[in-house]
């Protein structure tokens, strides 16, 4: 029997009814159904009484998912695809993500396509479009203390986020580099139109093999994003006599003492997303971000003598 999976946003309730009716309807014909939360890939924030909120990469995969699941089906917004890659990453399992949310930067389909889209995913006609993502890992000592996969951004700053904070960043074996700022981004192709674009930082297409270091707001006019390679690893030392905050991907974090170091490196894991066209990274960015949209009337042609 084929094995199918469903991760909804339960806080909806359009996304839970239509997880219910779609499961009912796999089941139907004949498919093996599980049905968990998004919940279970958010990590949670930290609380001063509980500042780090640990739980191991491969802890978050529900129950009943695994390698033999051939797709699963995620239902709402942009949160809740971050926070299912993070539970089926580990397994390799394609997502359908289908938008019952607002922006919709990463789901693939809306609601109203989700039937004509599972008879498309159910009878191979798809491609699949593997997205690079971050181990991101803090060390106290030689102990790690929190870790997370991470899709889109790690963000480190301190609280409250316009006090001035100071780094030192290594990118992989070249020198130490001192940043002052309000804090600092590091992105993957997919998270550089998110906070980091916010921040200043290019645009990024998804298949592009490069991670990228954006300081918000930095106090030097030399302090600028930095495109470098995914081969390499980042390791952040804050300087500073007071705790900051980092979060991942917007939905989890931990505290960093001034004696803890933050580590980042290219994940042995990949999200799988399932396209029912050919990707086009160009159109996404013109419907969602309004990029390259003519603001101004183009000249009226003129044929050369």
């Amino acid at each position: 029997m084929p094995k199918a999976g469903i991760i909804y946003n339960d806080v909806k309730p359009i996304a839970a009814r239509i997880a219910i009716e779609l499961k009912d309807k796999l089941t139907a014909a004949g498919w093996d159904v599980y049905m968990t939360s998004g919940i279970g890939g958010m990590l949670g924030y930290c609380t001063p009484e509980s500042p780090v909120y640990h739980t191991p990469i491969e802890g978050l995969t529900p129950p009943g998912f695994d390698s033999e699941m051939q797709f699963a089906v995620v239902l709402g917004g942009d949160g809740t695809v971050l926070a299912a890659s993070r539970q089926t990453a580990p397994c390799g399992i394609p997502l359908l993500a289908v938008n019952t949310g607002h922006m919709g930067f990463l789901t693939e389909a809306y609601v109203n396509q989700l039937p004509q889209a599972i008879e498309k995913v159910i009878a191979g006609e798809y491609e699949i479009e593997e997205r690079t993502m971050l181990t991101v890992k803090m060390f106290r000592g030689d102990e790690v203390l929190w870790e997370a996969l991470c899709l889109n951004e790690m963000v480190l700053h301190r609280e409250p986020l316009t006090s001035m904070c100071h780094f030192e960043i290594r990118v992989g074996r070249h020198a130490p580099v001192d940043i002052a700022a309000d804090g600092v981004i590091v992105s993957t192709p997919t998270g550089s139109t998110a906070y980091s674009l916010s921040a200043g930082g290019p645009v990024i297409t998804p298949g592009v093999p490069v991670l990228q270091l954006v300081p918000i707001c930095p106090h030097s006019l030399a302090s600028r994003a930095l495109v470098f390679p995914n081969s390499e690893s980042v390791s952040i030392h804050p300087v500073n006599t007071q705790r900051l905050v980092m979060v991942v991907d917007g939905n989890a974090g931990c505290y960093v003492l001034p004696e803890d170091r933050v580590y980042l490196e290219r994940s042995q894991y990949s999200v799988r997303f399932i396209r029912l066209q050919p990707p086009e990274f160009f159109r996404i960015l013109r419907e969602k971000l309004g990029w390259g949209l003519p603001h101004i009337a183009k000249p009226t042609s003129v044929e050369l003598p």
